[in-house]
């Protein structure tokens, strides 16, 4: 689940973090009253949306100015009529893609003294097991970019779960980062800190880019990012309750709804696999002849009738969708359950594409005896 910078930038200040002062609004008028009791005399507008590259993106409506969707200003009203010309826009940036997502929020800071701007984030690295801290001293730049081009500058250390991160892992950095005196002090404390909220939080990634070193020699987060294991999520009630829904695919929320794991993707070829292994398998038989996948979806292995029927709807909800293909292997799951959840499916919606339903394992023969007296035009393997 990921959050917007606002709530990541509230999570990481209860955890000690040095963050620049600032608050969110939904209208012009309350961007112009939180400008003013921040007091100025330089604020940061800043459009809240759940992507990367902000400042370099484009708003669709001519309306919203050609600056971005982060703009540093000087005056009060400066500060409302960026909100006014930011909220309600589509902001268009290298992660949305040319669809864009629309400005709903805003979150106002504080002017920044900056003297550098470093790279900084935590992450959990599949190849080690381990949280592994990613830090370079280029920051407010792609650092992938970085990594591509000029490797060496990345410092990476994995800390290993026994003992966790230690001052040294952070002295470490630091100093890798080139910074000295009080500042390797403020930064001991801000990763400390930070990765006291990563772990704390069920953290899978914390990205602060930049972290910036002001001119009297202090570290703050001038922008974070932050995402978390969605399975760690009912131990944090108080995460949960900061999803933004309008953030997140139309398909993706109503699948959660029905604990679904499905995501999106941009092929035509609609999959309902069960078990993930399977699912990715199918996907690459799918580009292997030449069509792309549309969705990733497991209905799990003891998915029900109406959980099918769901996952079903979900796939076909998809425009771009020209033909659903259907793997299961029924070990716990049942290809019975599973026939007649798509047989049930297909005669609530209109079935206007080809369906492929490839059955094998628990009562395969009853699957398939359900999908070929439904009356449906369904090609049954």
């Amino acid at each position: 689940m990921n959050i917007h910078e606002y709530q990541a930038k509230q999570v990481l200040s209860k955890c000690g973090v040095s963050v620049v002062k600032g608050a969110v609004a939904y209208t012009a008028a309350e961007a112009e009253s939180v400008a003013k009791e921040l007091g100025g005399p330089i604020w940061v507008v800043k459009s809240q949306i759940h992507a990367g590259g902000r400042g370099k993106g484009t708003f669709k409506e001519n309306s919203a100015g050609s600056a971005g969707g982060v703009r540093v200003v000087r005056s009060v009203e400066e500060v409302k009529q960026a909100a006014g010309q930011m909220l309600g826009a589509t902001l268009v940036t290298h992660q949305t893609g040319p669809k864009g997502k629309e400005v709903k929020r805003i979150y106002i800071e504080d002017g920044c003294d900056i003297d550098r701007e470093l790279y900084l984030s935590l992450l959990i690295d599949r190849s080690t097991a381990r949280v592994t801290i990613i830090a370079c001293q280029e920051g407010g730049v792609d650092i992938e970019e970085v990594a591509a081009k000029t490797p060496e500058k990345i410092i990476t250390i994995a800390i290993d779960p026994a003992t966790g991160m230690k001052t040294f892992h952070a002295r470490k950095v630091a100093f890798g980062l080139g910074l000295s005196g009080d500042q390797v002090k403020s930064a001991v404390q801000f990763l400390m800190s930070m990765y006291q909220a990563f772990v704390g939080m069920d953290a899978s990634q914390i990205e602060i880019n930049p972290m910036v070193v002001t001119k009297a020699g202090e570290i703050v987060a001038l922008d974070a990012k932050m995402n978390f294991d969605d399975n760690a999520l009912y131990r944090h009630k108080d995460i949960e309750e900061m999803r933004d829904e309008d953030e997140q695919d139309a398909g993706e929320r109503e699948a959660e709804r029905h604990d679904l794991n499905y995501i999106k993707l941009d092929g035509s070829i609609g999959c309902m696999v069960n078990g993930a292994g399977l699912a990715m398998s199918t996907m690459d038989i799918i580009k292997l002849h030449g069509g792309e996948p549309a969705n990733f979806l497991d209905v799990g292995g003891g998915a029900t009738k109406e959980r099918v029927t769901a996952a079903f709807k979900i796939i076909l909800s998809d425009p771009n969708v020209k033909g659903i293909l259907i793997n299961i292997f029924g070990g716990i799951m049942r290809c019975d359950v599973i026939a007649e959840g798509v047989v049930a499916a297909a005669k609530d919606v209109s079935l206007n594409v080809p369906l492929v339903v490839r059955l094998e394992g628990t009562n395969v023969d009853r699957g398939k005896e359900i999908l070929a007296n439904s009356g449906l035009p369904i090609i049954s393997r």
